[in-house]
């Protein structure tokens, strides 16, 4: 019998976020997301910190760095790079590409403290050749503009499409979906990934969507919520496990303490451990 994976403590569901650009609605969104339990990924553009712009009468302006630095840093989220000045990136010679990615992921690391895995794509824009880019600096994914209204984990971390925007109206009969379903011992994990700009509430003066979809979906035993890198992390060090040919003797070399079920019963294989299964 195969290994199924199983999430942190064994649960199949999992939720995770992504909101880009850095900008200053983002405060209000992370105090959103800590309160019901929620965690997401913030995806900023380090070389255009404090820009403003003016769509609608509202503000978009981008956070300065030190505020950004003050919402970001022990928030408990995920920073991750949109590039240093989120250009249509792909219309940009070899070496202008790699400025852009590189240049952000130095930056963000320096100013907060934290090595950064993870990119989203402006604009939506990826290639072939990003990607080679993008891997060649120790990026590990990278989310594009896609919407699949599935929850199925990615096959190509580097096309990574989220499950809807937060605009979708079928966000709360995603998330109801989720909630009410019962896996059984033959089920796949599911993830469901929800993205935007924390701008776009206050533009369409409908913060009463992430409000109520978080107050929803948050505070549930069986929902791992986590960020983009946390998932993606979990998913390889489920992948790498060390078996034998007939799946009885499994040794965990990650940092990570994994979960899985084999014969309708779940297994946790902790960091550095073997272990022998019946």
């Amino acid at each position: 019998m195969h290994l199924n994976m199983r999430f942190q403590n064994g649960k199949a569901k999992a939720l995770t976020l992504s909101y880009d650009d850095g900008v200053i609605h983002d405060k209000r969104l992370i105090d959103i997301l800590n309160r019901y339990g929620l965690k997401a990924t913030f995806n900023l553009n380090s070389g255009i910190f404090g820009q403003g712009n003016i769509v609608k009468g509202k503000d978009r302006g981008r956070m300065k760095l030190d505020e950004a630095k003050n919402v970001y840093i022990n928030s408990g989220h995920e920073i991750a790079s949109h590039t240093y000045t989120h250009p249509f990136i792909t219309d940009l010679r070899y070496n202008d590409m790699l400025y852009e990615v590189l240049e952000d992921k130095k930056c963000l690391e320096k100013e907060f403290g934290c090595i950064v895995k993870g990119y989203a794509a402006p604009y939506g824009c990826c290639s072939d050749e990003l990607d080679g880019i993008l891997r060649s600096i120790g990026i590990v994914y990278q989310r594009t503009v896609d919407e699949t209204l599935c929850m199925e984990l990615p096959q190509n971390w580097m096309r990574l499409q989220g499950t809807c925007h937060h605009n979708n109206p079928k966000l709360m009969e995603l998330a109801r979906s989720l909630a009410k379903w019962q896996p059984n011992h033959t089920d796949k994990c599911r993830m469901f990934y929800v993205w935007g700009h924390s701008y776009e509430f206050d533009e369409n003066d409908n913060w009463n969507v992430i409000e109520n979809f978080a107050k929803y979906i948050g505070g549930r035993d069986d929902i791992w919520y986590a960020a983009n890198i946390e998932i993606y992390e979990y998913v390889q060090a489920f992948k790498n496990l060390h078996t034998d040919t007939m799946n009885k003797i499994i040794y965990n070399s990650s940092a990570l303490s994994v979960w899985f079920e084999k014969n309708r019963k779940l297994y946790e294989v902790k960091s550095g451990e073997t272990i022998y299964l019946e």
